[in-house]
């Protein structure tokens, strides 16, 4: 029988600029296995002793240099099998607002940027990831919505 797991994280960065939201994506790099040359959001493995918002914060400032403003959990979560292990894989996800767009990225990523939605939901390479994308955005504009976000700092 397949076992689940729990094991990683996926943060959503976003900024309000003067002309709206935007999100940061990064691209993996070209040696980066597995997925080279990906468009992705931060993601990471929770470490030993650590809770998952503790990993969201910890992989946003490794991956990008930033630390979040405001963190909250988002109501879903997503999921991938892993046949290799056969592992059912549950990934919680995090939404970080962010004050600075002055991104420092790892070696793990190549490129960054700071896009609108549309442009942001074509370049995710995912779709999970654009499914959970479109989610915030109706969620960023609608104020009942976002009232039903946790809000951990």
């Amino acid at each position: 029988m397949s076992k689940i797991i729990s094991k990683y994280i996926e943060c959503y960065i976003y900024k309000k600029f003067s002309d709206g939201i935007k999100y940061l994506l990064l691209k993996r790099s070209p040696d980066k296995k597995p997925y080279p040359g990906i468009w992705q959001i931060v993601t990471g493995k929770i470490e030993k002793k650590e809770k998952a918002f503790e990993t969201a914060k910890r992989e946003l400032k490794e991956e990008t240099g930033l630390s979040p403003v405001h963190l909250f959990t988002l109501p879903d979560i997503t999921q991938f099998y892993a046949p290799q292990n056969d592992t059912i894989n549950l990934i919680t996800l995090f939404l970080a607002e962010v004050k600075s767009s002055k991104v420092i990225i790892s070696p793990e990523h190549s490129e960054f940027v700071w896009l609108d939605y549309p442009t942001a939901f074509k370049k995710i390479y995912w779709l999970n990831q654009k499914k959970i994308l479109t989610d915030i955005q109706k969620i960023l504009a609608d104020k009942n919505l976002f009232k039903t976000l946790y809000k951990l700092f």
